[in-house]
């Protein structure tokens, strides 16, 4: 009796120890570096999003947000992260160029992201091409709408760096810098922000060319077949209440295809380097 007693036991301790490690599915979130927004809410706007995955995959979905952007690049370029929702558009599409990442959907909503260049009531100017040795307000230097800016400057003037430019860290900053003439235009892509300076009596020079931002991309350790599960439930997202209903924390109206050629060429334009 006190033998088979003990087996049982000893049966369990073996089968715990010769059982497969499942491992997590790293879902990194990236919401860029100028709006203010914290990892608890992050992890609590996916937690629906991230049950779902766990039953579609098998497996368990570790949220994790990633603001900092050279953060970002080293997971990225370290293949580390499974699935990642990438908010500019000049990183997500480097993965795809340098590290094998594949496009999962871009965020509906966001597929024509730009810079406007917002000057005062007063200024003299008509177009970027006058703006020659001024000075440029922008958010951080590595945000999506800086690159936007200097990309759009250099068609503008042949060269990037015919102006001078002046980063804040916070978008809603930038229209402080041109009201007080410490810049000459200043460039923000928030539509609030845009919005209230027109409002406000401001003007708004020129655009740059749209680009999608908020992309979902998957690792090259992702399986084809988890890839093509990832873009269904993503894509489909928003054709069911249910599905409405998780998108509404994470405020998107949901996921579409998109092609990829042509994100790959609008990199080229943003001025990221080619595939070494």
């Amino acid at each position: 009796m006190k033998t088979a007693s003990i087996l049982p036991a000893g049966l369990a301790v073996l089968l715990a120890l010769t059982a497969p490690v499942v491992q997590a599915f790293t879902f990194v979130v990236n919401e860029g570096v100028t709006y203010r927004v914290g990892n608890d809410e992050i992890r609590a706007r996916y937690a629906p999003i991230a049950a779902d995955l766990t039953k579609l995959l098998g497996q368990p979905i570790r949220v994790e947000p990633v603001a900092d952007y050279p953060t970002l690049r080293k997971g990225l370029a370290d293949k580390s992260y499974d699935l990642a929702l990438v908010h500019p558009a000049h990183i997500a599409i480097g993965a795809m160029k340098h590290s094998g990442y594949r496009l999962v959907a871009v965020t509906k909503g966001f597929e024509k992201y730009s810079a406007a260049f917002m000057v005062r009531a007063d200024a003299p100017f008509k177009s970027l091409s006058e703006l020659r040795g001024r000075k440029v307000g922008a958010p951080d230097e590595d945000s999506i709408t800086s690159w936007l800016v200097r990309a759009t400057m250099r068609d503008a003037l042949g060269d990037a760096q015919a102006v001078t430019y002046t980063y804040t860290r916070y978008q809603d900053a930038v229209p402080f810098m041109v009201e007080h003439t410490f810049t000459q235009t200043g460039a923000s892509a928030s539509t609030a922000v845009i919005k209230q300076w027109e409002a406000s009596g401001g003007k708004v020079l020129a655009r740059s060319r749209p680009v999608p931002i908020k992309q979902l991309i998957a690792g090259p350790q992702v399986s084809d077949e988890q890839l093509e599960k990832l873009r269904e439930y993503f894509i489909s997202l928003d054709s069911t209440e249910a599905g409405r209903k998780k998108l509404e924390p994470i405020k998107v109206k949901g996921y579409a295809a998109y092609d990829v050629p042509s994100l790959l060429a609008m990199g080229t334009w943003l001025g990221i380097a080619p595939t070494p």
